[in-house]
């Protein structure tokens, strides 16, 4: 016979069942003993470092693979694996998943992933795996089984509580920028974590009046190097800011120069639409305190109540207040909160310490500020006082993104006219005219300009 004519054999299945009887040495798996954890999803990366830190330091491995079976679409169990009949599940090759921490190379990630394995001679299995509800992601679970006996000890409890001593020490996330990236179904809950690399910004770069920079200085730098000495004092070491003026006046730009200062803080971003999960977003920055928790345009969530449409925003509302109110005294963090519309607000959130302990103002720059901010956009343009100074005049009652602006409009004249780096005043007039005047008073204003520019 032709051996190319053989049937070729099918690879052996090897089911999960199967190999729990064979590593437990019994016949019926209901005799085992299991205990689970649940983790959300911005622990997986500090989890699997534990869980793996502990499988190598206090266990023999005798196995480890990846798990496989029909109905993934559920939290794998051990229950679910021993099943030995039909869509059992089977061993499988490992599978990873690359999850980016804000690092040059991103963390691989197991995912359904058994060990078995023996601990001080006794036999455990260990199950780490995604938490399913509704098809989504909603956390990543530890299972540990083992057969009881009678003045054994519970490797399962032994485990389990070192797993969470080490997770409390995570540094996966601590000092970094992220946010909570949501879920498709609105459900308040977080798929995963979003590592955001900032724009350093130094104290040079933030232009503005010298009473609002003494004011930070006061209620960020400064109370910060003094925390522990409140601390010492019996005194809250938490604090609240809301930073407020029109629109283009720096807020954004004053944050990044504070995540800049401040490397030691894990920043937290919070957009208005993100306040549904403002639970899981202070639960991680009481884990990664020190933390500075950002949320910028407060006033879409927390406007006056009498201006409120629905239950919904009253109830996202409340959300907010609740959790800032309910931060222990000794909570190491700094809320900093932006509004372009202040008069808004609702007064239990605005003007309540504990909650809001310092408003700081984000005027429209003066003369001097304007022209600061003339150099700082200015980049690899040449000036010569005589353009700085018609800029000034020109840019009166406009904001700081108004001035970014035009120095950029400023240089595609120059480049279309080909003369050079150096900026003269029919190119700055140009720019001006296409800004404020060309486009009506609707581009002005959505420029940053005003009535007063020009």
């Amino acid at each position: 016979m032709n051996p190319k004519n053989k049937k070729r054999k099918k690879p052996a299945v090897i089911t999960v069942a199967s190999m729990l009887r064979k590593h437990f040495r019994i016949g019926e798996l209901h005799r085992l003993s299991t205990a689970s954890r649940s983790f959300p999803v911005t622990a997986r990366i500090d989890l699997q470092s534990a869980l793996l830190s502990i499988i190598t330091r206090r266990c023999g491995i005798a196995h480890q693979s990846g798990v496989q079976a029909g109905y993934a679409y559920q939290t794998f169990t051990f229950s679910m694996l021993s099943v030995d009949r039909d869509h059992a599940a089977i061993i499988a090759p490992l599978e990873y998943e690359d999850v980016d921490v804000g690092e040059a190379i991103p963390v691989r990630c197991l995912k359904s992933t058994l060990w078995l394995c023996t601990m001080e001679g006794a036999r455990i299995a260990l199950l780490l795996t995604p938490i399913l509800g509704h098809g989504q992601i909603s956390g990543w679970q530890v299972e540990i089984a083992q057969v009881p006996q009678k003045g054994a000890e519970d490797y399962s409890a032994v485990i389990l509580a070192e797993l969470e001593h080490l997770i409390s020490q995570a540094q996966s996330y601590r000092g970094k920028v992220i946010s909570l990236e949501q879920r498709d179904n609105y459900s308040g809950k977080a798929a995963s974590v979003r590592v955001h690399k900032l724009r350093s910004v130094t104290r040079e770069q933030v232009i503005l009046p010298g009473k609002t920079l003494r004011l930070l200085e006061q209620n960020v730098t400064e109370f910060i190097g003094q925390r522990d000495q409140l601390q010492a004092l019996g005194m809250s070491i938490k604090k609240g800011l809301l930073l407020y003026g029109p629109p283009g006046t720096g807020k954004t730009h004053t944050i990044h120069y504070l995540a800049s200062q401040l490397p030691e803080h894990t920043t937290l971003l919070i957009t208005a639409d993100q306040v549904g999960m403002l639970d899981e977003y202070m639960q991680l920055a009481r884990f990664l305190q020190p933390a500075m928790v950002v949320l910028e345009d407060v006033d879409l969530i927390a406007r006056a109540r009498t201006s409120m449409r629905n239950p919904c925003e009253e109830s996202l509302l409340n959300k907010l207040l609740n959790e800032m109110d309910g931060l222990r005294e000794d909570a190491a963090l700094l809320f900093v909160l932006t509004t372009n519309r202040p008069q808004e607000l609702e007064a239990a959130l605005a003007a309540r310490p504990g909650r809001v302990d310092q408003a700081i103002e984000f005027p429209l720059p003066d003369a001097e500020g304007r022209a600061k901010l003339v150099k700082l956009y200015a980049g690899g343009l040449e000036l010569n006082d005589k353009v700085t100074t018609l800029i000034v005049r020109k840019t009166q009652n406009a904001s700081a993104a108004f001035i970014k602006e035009l120095m950029r409009r400023a240089a595609q004249v120059m480049l279309r006219s080909g003369t050079g780096k150096k900026l003269h005043l029919p190119e700055v007039e140009a720019a001006l005219d296409e800004m404020l005047f060309s486009g009506g008073s609707l581009n002005a204003k959505l420029l940053g300009g005003a009535a007063g520019a020009g």
